[in-house]
This record gives structure tokens, C-alpha cells and sequence, in this order.
């Protein structure tokens, strides 16, 4: 059904469609339409996948939540068959210069919708330090 412009066209929609739905199951409004089972209380529980630029900024608001320190940057993200997997720059002890500051990587395990299931820490290293090619 095509949303009405005016508030006239509504109310000529509305009673057109008044003898038509008479007896018969009326349809959700379009906002509610695709949004999915609700529970008793209305609260929604569909478990939709979030995207990559969602489940990166998840991965360091929930990791600065734990660890208290704001991350620098997410040097990886990749999907998982039950979510996503992060690796999260955070600086762990501030130095000067800043080239001696020390980092740690962590690696954040988030479920499908974003939730944080596991971190670990897998590396740390001076800020300046320079990754050697294999």
C-alpha cells in the first residue's frame, strides 16, 4: 500500500480501504512491517549479522569498556561462521618519545550481533617498531 501525500488523499485512502479490510486481517504499519518476531514486552529478537565497519567500532568501544584505555585503531577485521574477529591497537604504557611508547594487539571476538565474546592479547611492541617481511 503507497504511503498517501496529503492529509485529504488520507483520509479518501483510509476510507477506501475502510470496506475493503472489513472482516479481513489488517497489515502492520510499514515501519513495524519487516522488523521481525517481538517478544511479550515488544522487545525485538532477531539476530541480524552486523557489517564490518559496525563490528569494528563495537570491537573498540566494548575493549576500551574492559580495558580502560582507548584504542588507537583496528588493524584487521574478518567474518567468522559465529561473528567476527578484530585485532585492536591499544597503547598500554604512554613513553617519550612517543617512537618508545609501548602497544599491545588485541584480538576480539564478537558474536554475530556485535557482542563481545573473548579477547586476548597477542603482541606488544614499541610504537616505532617496524613489522620485518617474512
Amino acid at each position: 500500500m503507497r504511503r498517501p501525500s496529503t492529509k485529504k488523499t488520507a483520509k479518501r485512502t483510509a476510507k477506501r480501504t475502510a470496506g475493503k479490510t472489513a472482516g479481513k486481517a489488517v497489515r502492520a504499519p510499514d515501519s513495524d512491517r519487516d522488523a521481525g518476531p517481538t517478544s511479550e514486552g515488544g522487545a525485538k529478537h532477531t539476530a541480524r549479522r552486523v557489517g564490518a565497519p559496525r563490528a569494528m567500532r563495537y570491537a573498540s568501544e566494548q575493549l576500551q569498556e574492559l580495558l580502560g584505555r582507548a584504542p588507537e585503531s583496528v588493524s584487521a577485521v574478518k567474518p567468522t561462521a559465529d561473528g567476527w574477529q578484530a585485532d585492536v591497537e591499544v597503547m598500554e604504557l604512554e613513553r617519550v618519545p612517543q617512537t618508545t611508547s609501548v602497544m599491545a594487539t588485541y584480538r576480539v571476538t564478537l558474536d554475530a550481533e556485535g557482542e563481545l565474546m573473548a579477547y586476548e592479547r597477542t603482541r606488544r611492541y614499541t610504537r616505532g617498531q617496524i613489522d620485518r617481511g617474512a
